[in-house]
């Protein structure tokens, strides 16, 4: 992701290997990594139990803010595709009918690919 993505704020992949190495704490033992975003400092992760959001705040990112929002809890969520002269996809999640996730992903995230991960948790629970 180049600087100018970073500062439209367009979230990029992360591999799962490198979420595992940073964030390994906050995973359970039979919990994995199916698929995660990072936007400068802040990473939204999507495991096998749940979405976990961290917020890094602050100038030094030495206050770190962990969400976790079971996927039973997810009321409806919507995903808007880029288009011809709007490059960016967005993900919207509301907990509890309160919006809670608010994301864009530049065009190199397939947006469909993370709709499927979440409408087969989300129905499971």
């Amino acid at each position: 992701m180049g600087l100018i993505g970073a500062l439209l704020d367009n979230a990029h992949t992360v591999s799962a290997e490198d979420i595992k190495k940073d964030y390994g704490r906050l995973l359970l033992e039979d919990e994995e990594v199916e698929m995660a975003f990072k936007l400068i400092r802040d990473v939204y992760i999507f495991t096998s139990r749940r979405l976990i959001l961290v917020d890094k705040q602050g100038l030094t990112g030495k206050k770190v803010d962990m969400r976790s929002i079971p996927y039973r809890a997810i009321s409806f969520f919507s995903v808007e595709t880029a288009g011809h002269f709007d490059l960016d996809a967005e993900l919207k999640i509301w907990v509890s009918s309160s919006l809670v996730v608010d994301k864009t992903f530049n065009s190199s995230v397939d947006v469909y690919a993370v709709q499927r991960l979440l409408a087969s948790h989300v129905t499971k629970a």
